[in-house]
């Protein structure tokens, strides 16, 4: 039922009105959070070349000045070149000094990229991993009432592809297999911050946060999050309030994690993050679904069923987001 504050249901529901009183505040509080709560002198920031990190470096420098903020890349095997030169572009266009530090030496010393293999050779005998590119997928729509199955996609030289659904065995291990790869950047974040007296400023904006795409002690770990809050479409307002370069901001999002190229949306949140948030939003502030589905032009039994997944990936994650247990 509406109460009478609540605002109808529309498409610019999450416009952000005052984009520029919002950007203040974040930046207020960041550098209060940090210079007063953790008594740290600047900020350490992984950047990858994506839109999150992008937005939280932009916020970083105006709050700081660029001098208090530190960019690190962190390439390693399986890395897109475009990560590192559109990190540097943005880093360049802020004025803020970087680092590189490849970690893929210490990733192979984990045996990362070996236990990940091996798992995809358990699916796909004929896997090479010198040769073929692979990657994960969800492939059913997230308005079907089911949990998410997963598969793993193999690319081969020629172009043919080979596709299979991962048996739990099989997914679990190439997941914690490749989870190092984001446990060994944020090792490295928290050398330099604590090398410098600074905070490690994390980048997970809220779907990340809420849903759990994020790696426990990995992307997750961070000493401020300044756009936990946000939804994906709003960090798109920052980052061209703030001056964004263009080309960070038309990138398509991407995991940058495995061999193959794969998108946010194809490893996890099953659908373009443009509705999502919307319909995200639906669920959160308990809009009904029929008129949800009226705006976004689909049935109310989709909008239920994706209310259902929200409510699902939640629960499932609950664990990434919670304190230790004593």
């Amino acid at each position: 039922m509406k109460t009478k504050d609540k605002k109808p249901f529309s498409k610019d529901i999450l416009h952000i009105e005052d984009i520029a009183s919002v950007s203040d505040e974040i930046i207020k509080k960041l550098k209060t959070d940090v210079t007063r709560n953790l008594s740290r002198m600047g900020a350490v920031v992984g950047i990858s070349g994506g839109i999150d990190s992008s937005v939280v470096m932009a916020l970083a420098a105006k709050s700081f000045g660029p001098k208090r903020v530190t960019g690190i890349m962190l390439p390693e095997q399986d890395s897109s070149g475009d990560s590192e030169m559109l990190a540097r572009k943005l880093a360049n266009k802020f004025g803020v000094s970087t680092l590189v530090e490849d970690i893929t030496k210490a990733l192979d010393g984990f045996g990362c990229y070996s236990r990940r293999d091996e798992a995809i050779s358990k699916v796909i005998s004929d896997f090479n991993p010198e040769t073929d590119k692979a990657k994960i997928e969800i492939k059913q729509n997230i308005s079907e009432n089911i949990p998410a199955v997963f598969s793993i996609t193999v690319i081969k030289p020629n172009g043919d592809i080979v596709s299979k659904l991962l048996p739990a065995r099989e997914y679990l291990q190439i997941v914690a297999s490749t989870n190092f790869k984001q446990r060994s950047r944020a090792a490295m974040l928290y050398y330099h911050a604590e090398r410098l007296h600074y905070a490690v400023i994390g980048t997970p904006n809220k779907h990340e946060v809420e849903q759990g795409f994020f790696v426990k002690h990995g992307d997750g770990a961070a000493d401020v999050m300044p756009i936990g809050h946000l939804y994906k479409t709003q960090v798109y307002q920052l980052a061209n309030y703030l001056g964004v370069p263009q080309k960070i901001i038309e990138r398509t999002p991407t995991t940058d994690t495995y061999t193959a190229e794969q998108t946010q949306e194809d490893f996890f949140y099953q659908m373009p993050f443009e509705e999502m948030d919307l319909i995200w939003y639906g669920w959160e502030n308990s809009y009904p679904a029929d008129e949800v589905g009226k705006v976004m032009g689909k049935t109310t039994k989709e909008i239920e069923n994706t209310y259902k997944n929200f409510e699902r990936k939640r629960k499932t994650t609950e664990y990434l987001r919670m304190r230790p247990i004593f």
